[in-house]
């Protein structure tokens, strides 16, 4: 069972990998040299959608060096961006290491009843 952790936790740590899908299953998983990894997602149901929306920077140039910022970021702005949903939220994700400054934004959009959050897990071995 994968434990949920804020994800400040990447600060200090070095990451060895990062794998972001895009597609049906949209997640980010980033492994660190202590063979700890993480997974960056969203358990869709109906009646929502959300998905990474960009990544600002090459994600690639987080890897080898420590994490030094790892910060998280949403709001949502009124109305609605249009008359099919009730409810969106932006999601941001800062990482900076000693070479670069990465920006993760995730987009979700509700009838208002469904989450839009993004989940930040620890996987199991």
């Amino acid at each position: 069972m994968a434990e949920s952790v804020p994800f400040e936790a990447l600060v200090g740590k070095t990451l060895t990998e990062i794998h972001v899908d895009r597609d049906d299953d949209p997640h980010i998983v980033f492994g660190t040299a202590d063979g700890t990894r993480y997974r960056m997602h969203h358990d869709q149901d109906c009646c929502e959608h959300v998905y990474i929306e960009d990544i600002d920077g090459d994600i690639e140039d987080l890897i080898g060096d420590p994490i030094l910022l790892a910060e998280e970021a949403s709001g949502s702005n009124d109305p609605p961006l249009n008359e099919h949903w009730e409810s969106h939220t932006w999601t941001f994700y800062k990482l900076r290491n000693i070479k670069a400054s990465i920006t993760i934004r995730w987009f979700g959009c509700s009838n208002g009843y469904y989450s839009e959050s993004v989940s930040f897990v620890q996987l199991d071995d």
